[in-house]
Order: structure tokens, then C-alpha cells, then sequence
């Protein structure tokens, strides 16, 4: 099983106004994730980082999904091919992942694996990654996906239990 996470720390969203994360609310979840469940982790990073800056990052957000734009990944894997299973890991950016993680799903060969979508959000749940993900990993089964609201992602811990154990990740 892999996870595979990409996270941003700086100024986030929280409740309407803003908030300075030393850690990404989606690595704080990848973490918990993959202190539960026996997985590979591999954290996507960008070529380019994305600025500390909120309004900065939401306006290269808005032009990557404008053009529909691939950021380069700064430390790809050779390959998936040695997963069964792949939950890709993401915040929700204006109602879908960042674009990096289109780049993620159109390099690898998904077929015969099952994708399971986790999010951080602060209002859009899964937002479009089922879609999403459903289109850009050919060949995949896009399973039951997890969404935790990244100002509640610290207690989470019950939820995430829950959601592994009712998909088969979780041994009872």
C-alpha cells in the first residue's frame, strides 16, 4: 500500500480567517494515517514550492486550474507499479486537489489498483477528486474516500480509525 501525500504548510484558512501551520493539515493526516496502517509514504513536493502566503497560493491555485497545468513534482517515484493499493492525499483547493496531484495520477499506470481519495478541506468534503481521480488514473477503482476538515484534522484520530476499518485498511 502506498501513501501518497502532498501538504502545505504556511498561512491556511481556519474558520473564516487565517492561521500559520508549521505543519499542512494533510501531512498531519498522512501522518496519523501511516502510524495505523502498515504503508510506503512519499510526500509530493513541487519543483516550485508553494509561497507561505495564503492569498498567493490561492491565486496560483486559480491560474493552475484555469490551464489546467501539471506542476512538476521535485522528487517523483520510478514507479507504483509494487502497489495494490494507492490513497492519494491531498487539501481541497477551491473544490478540488491542487493540480500537482493531476501530475501524480498522469504519470504512474493505475490499472488493477484501488484508489482511495483522502482530503483536508474547509468546506468542500472530497470536493471533485472521485471525478478527478477517476479520470486521471486510468484504469483504477476509485474507493470510498475520506475527507476531514483541516481545523479538525489534530482530533481525527476516531474518524480515521473508522474509515480504515470500514474499507478493509484497518486490521480489527
Amino acid at each position: 500500500m502506498l501513501l501518497a501525500y502532498f501538504s502545505r504548510a504556511g498561512w491556511n484558512y481556519h474558520y473564516g480567517g487565517r492561521t500559520h501551520l508549521r505543519t499542512g493539515n494533510t501531512e498531519v493526516l498522512a501522518v496519523m494515517i501511516s502510524r495505523l496502517i502498515e504503508c510506503d509514504v512519499h510526500r509530493i513536493e513541487a519543483a516550485e514550492p508553494y509561497s507561505d502566503d495564503y492569498q498567493d497560493t490561492v491565486e496560483r491555485n486559480v491560474r493552475e486550474q484555469s490551464t489546467d497545468a501539471r506542476p512538476v513534482i521535485a522528487d517523483p517515484l520510478a514507479s507504483i507499479d509494487q502497489y495494490e493499493i494507492v490513497l492519494l492525499a491531498s487539501g481541497i483547493w477551491n473544490v478540488r486537489a491542487p493540480m500537482i496531484m493531476s501530475r501524480f495520477a498522469d504519470s504512474y499506470d493505475f490499472a488493477g489498483k484501488t484508489v482511495h481519495p483522502v482530503t483536508t478541506h474547509a468546506m468542500s468534503g472530497l470536493g471533485t477528486t472521485e471525478r478527478d481521480y477517476a479520470a486521471t488514473c486510468r484504469g483504477a477503482v476509485i474507493a470510498d474516500g475520506l475527507a476531514v476538515r483541516g481545523e479538525e484534522v489534530n482530533d481525527a484520530r476516531p474518524a480515521v480509525e473508522t474509515w480504515l476499518r470500514q474499507n478493509g485498511l484497518l486490521n480489527p
